[in-house]
């Protein structure tokens, strides 16, 4: 097993006082970290097999505008993803269906909020924090999710108190390099402002810009 990788730059940010910090490895144990109440973001670092990223690139072919929202159980997962889709993709079922058993399991849920769509354009282009406990994502193909540090990231410029100004300009973060970014193929655990203790200290990201004609196919859990 790999040593894990834990990020600890800085002892302060800006945001009342807290650090918090990422984890990464590239063992699907690595998710527990979440759990820890300095982490804010889990890595798993994982390689797709090469069926996998050939089912994709078939599955986005065949399905190049396909949205799908659904409330999944560990038991059901498998069967109703691959009902879903017109046509036999068994490895991205099968891998839908593992993730949303490790969600569960990990949280001790009975289902899961799942999102699978295939995107043109930037989702959600300015930085931000989701007002959940805690959400999975994992980019299947495509540009992955971008996320600033907890500790180089302004808080007060979030949301309506940029201005109106661009990322870029409203001092939310003060260099280009400070952006981090998931590979394609990374599953990630992205804390919320809805975990306990974690109010004010949500991952701040973003969705990535995609290049003309490029496609992404993200996958995200959520809480139900």
């Amino acid at each position: 097993m790999n040593e894990k990788n834990l990020n600890f730059a800085g002892e302060w940010s800006q945001a009342g006082g807290m650090c918090r910090h990422m984890t990464q490895d590239k063992q699907p144990t690595v998710l527990s970290d979440i759990y820890q109440e300095e982490i804010n973001i889990a890595i798993w670092r994982r390689e797709k097999p090469a069926s996998l990223q050939y089912s994709v690139k078939e599955f986005l072919a065949l399905n190049p505008t396909f949205q799908k929202e659904m409330i999944l159980t560990p038991q059901d997962a498998l069967s109703r993803v691959s009902e879903s889709f017109d046509n036999n993709m068994t490895e991205v079922s099968e891998d839908i269906a593992e993730l949303v058993d490790m969600f569960c399991y990990l949280f001790e849920l009975k289902q899961a909020g799942m999102r699978l769509k295939v995107l043109d354009r930037a989702m959600c282009p300015k930085f931000h924090v989701d007002k959940v406990p805690c959400r999975l994502v994992t980019t299947y193909q495509g540009m992955a999710t971008e996320w600033l540090p907890h500790e180089l990231v302004d808080q007060t410029k979030l949301g309506w108190s940029c201005n109106g100004l661009p990322d870029s300009e409203s001092g939310l973060y003060k260099s280009e390099s400070d952006i981090q970014q998931l590979d394609c193929g990374d599953v990630a655990l992205l804390k919320g402002t809805l975990w306990e203790g974690n109010e004010n200290a949500g991952l701040v990201h973003r969705s990535p810009e995609l290049i003309a004609n490029e496609k992404r196919l993200i996958l995200t859990l959520d809480f139900k």
